[in-house]
């Protein structure tokens, strides 16, 4: 009898895959040599979403990818700096309400007041529409996607050679990859109630 559910089910799951479709060898090549296609892994497009070749939507995954990782790294720094009991001082309004009263994780996001978390909307629009601009969204070229020095912030970095700066870029988008999926575990823990297990006493 399972084996006959497991018989439907299978056949059911078929009825619903996708057409295979044959794509070039050389599309599904156009993209293992670029940065971030690190061992054990290589390339790694299990969907197919670039199996194209399409360059241009690649570099929009790639600067959506590196705009993520950021977010993250600041999120699993925050949350964690947070949970160690690390707050702005003074009062986040002006009925008293300090920083520290907020908290973190989920419960700080909601106790946040509302004209505060306006505040924070805003800023972050501001700087997604005027500051945090590359070349794929309307400022002038980078040397790469997600190049947001805009020609203001430099940090040293056109005195790197061409090998350190590939290096210092997949340092990067793997911190990045890696604070997502910290961030994630942060979040699910957070509202399952046990991530402070996770934290040294």
């Amino acid at each position: 009898m399972k084996s006959a559910v497991f018989a439907s089910l299978i056949a059911a799951a078929a009825a619903f895959a996708p057409a295979s479709q044959k794509v070039s060898s050389s599309a599904l090549k156009a993209f293992e040599e670029e940065l971030g296609a690190q061992p054990p892994l290589g390339f790694f497009d299990p969907l197919g979403i670039v199996a194209d070749g399409d360059q241009e939507k690649f570099d929009r995954l790639r600067y959506v990818e590196i705009k993520h990782g950021r977010i993250c790294m600041l999120g699993v720094v925050g949350y964690l700096v947070n949970a160690a009991g690390i707050y702005l001082p003074g009062d986040i309004d002006y009925s008293g309400t300090k920083f520290s009263d907020l908290g973190y994780g989920w419960d700080a996001s909601f106790a946040v007041p509302v004209a505060g978390a306006l505040q924070v909307l805003a800023f972050v629009g501001f700087l997604e529409l005027f500051v945090m601009k590359d070349s794929a969204n309307g400022a002038e070229p980078g040397e790469f996607v997600g190049d947001f020095r805009n020609g203001a912030l430099d940090f040293g970095w056109d005195s790197f050679d061409e090998e350190t700066k590939l290096t210092k870029r997949a340092v990067e988008l793997n911190q990045g990859r890696a604070a997502q999926m910290g961030m994630l575990a942060l979040m699910v823990h957070d509202k399952l109630g046990n991530v402070e297990d996770f934290f040294p006493n």
